[in-house]
């Protein structure tokens, strides 16, 4: 699947290097404002400990983990929705990604300037929501004035719509993000041409120095972290604490140094990968697998798919001449010791269209084209 993260903030808060860890892409750094222009897209493995576990059963010739992509846009500034900065540019990548990383700074640093001359996380994020919600604005009220005029000639979708762009148009007014008003399937189906950047859902990145790794994961241990915990909570969005200058050093070693690091650390697991799970989740995402002599593979697809869904992931073929499902519960899979005892103990399950998949579950499809 395509699904982006489009990781986002002020000029100076770490993006970049946050990026580089993920990647690996070598996206330029430097430290003053605009150093990224164009965004840069890199794909990311996200690490999971059960594909192991079906490989020591399967013996398989290669394993595939399932990958996100994530997009590093310019850092935007005060007045970027009235193209301040590169505002224009930021605005038009933000509203092609699906789920917002937002990178805020929390921690001090006379080496590295600020694009406000001060640290204050919760006031980066405000600055960004606001040029955000103006953005957001110019676009819906722009539209809600060409349908006010089909509206009067009577027709009835241009009607619902002023009603919808009125409504978001008010809670904009009032300060409040799409994604934070009371808007139903309906009304939401009604914005989706217009690529609203509020309404798409937030996880914040808290970047902190090396010193504070350990004290800032805990809640009510560091000032800056806990300040941004208080807003999200607020908001029901995500934080995920990490070191950008230490994930940049871990990205660079091997799988026995990485692990040494982190017991110097105390850390259980790299910053970044935590990062990328909550991402997956922040998009409604989850796997499957395929199990079988030549791959162990991981699948991504939407929360809520159905097994032809799930098919058309692999080909299109799939889904089109989908006929049944064969499904085994990773857990069921794995006390069978693979696909054979688990047809001997009855836990492989037969399931048709309208099956819709939990995460983990082992599949193989039936179709005819």
């Amino acid at each position: 699947m395509a699904l982006q993260c489009g990781i986002v903030g002020l000029p100076n808060v770490g993006k970049s290097t946050i990026f580089n860890a993920l990647t690996a892409a070598g996206a330029q750094m430097a430290n003053y404002p605009f150093c990224t222009i164009e965004p840069n897209v890199g794909v990311v493995t996200v690490a999971d400990p059960r594909l192991e576990q079906l490989k020591n059963i399967a013996n398989p010739q290669k394993v595939l983990p399932t990958v996100m992509e994530f997009v590093d846009i310019a850092g935007l500034v005060s007045g970027a929705s009235k193209g301040e900065g590169l505002g224009n540019q930021f605005l038009g990548h933000i509203r092609q990604v699906d789920a917002v990383t937002h990178v805020v700074r929390c921690f001090e640093d006379d080496d590295i300037t600020h694009v406000e001359d001060r640290v204050d996380p919760v006031a980066d994020i405000l600055i960004i929501e606001t040029e955000l919600m103006l953005a957001d604005l110019a676009s819906v009220q722009k539209r809600h004035d060409t349908v006010i005029k089909k509206a009067r000639t009577g027709e009835k979708e241009a009607k619902i719509l002023v009603d919808i762009y009125a409504r978001v148009i008010a809670g904009l007014n009032d300060g409040v993000p799409i994604r934070q008003q009371d808007l139903t399937i309906e009304d939401k189906e009604g914005l989706r041409d217009l690529f609203m950047i509020t309404a798409k859902p937030v996880l914040y990145i808290c970047n902190v120095a090396e010193a504070d790794i350990a004290t800032a994961q805990t809640p009510g241990a560091h000032t800056m972290t806990d300040a941004v915990r208080e807003l999200a909570a607020k908001e029901g969005a995500e934080v995920v604490v990490i070191c950008g200058a230490i994930e940049s050093e871990i990205s660079e070693l091997d799988a026995e140094e990485k692990a040494m690091f982190l017991d110097d650390l105390n850390l259980e697991e790299p910053g970044l990968d935590r990062l990328v799970h909550k991402a997956y989740e922040l998009l409604g995402l989850m796997t499957y697998f395929t199990v079988g002599p030549k791959e162990v593979r991981a699948w991504t697809v939407k929360r809520g798919a159905t097994a032809p869904e799930a098919a058309g992931v692999i080909h299109t073929d799939f889904q089109k001449g989908f006929i049944r499902a064969e499904v085994i519960s990773y857990d069921e899979f794995i006390a069978c010791n693979g696909e054979q005892g688990a047809k001997e103990k009855g836990k492989m399950r037969l399931e048709g269209k309208t099956y819709q998949l939990h995460d983990g579950d082992v599949m193989h499809f039936l179709f005819n084209v």
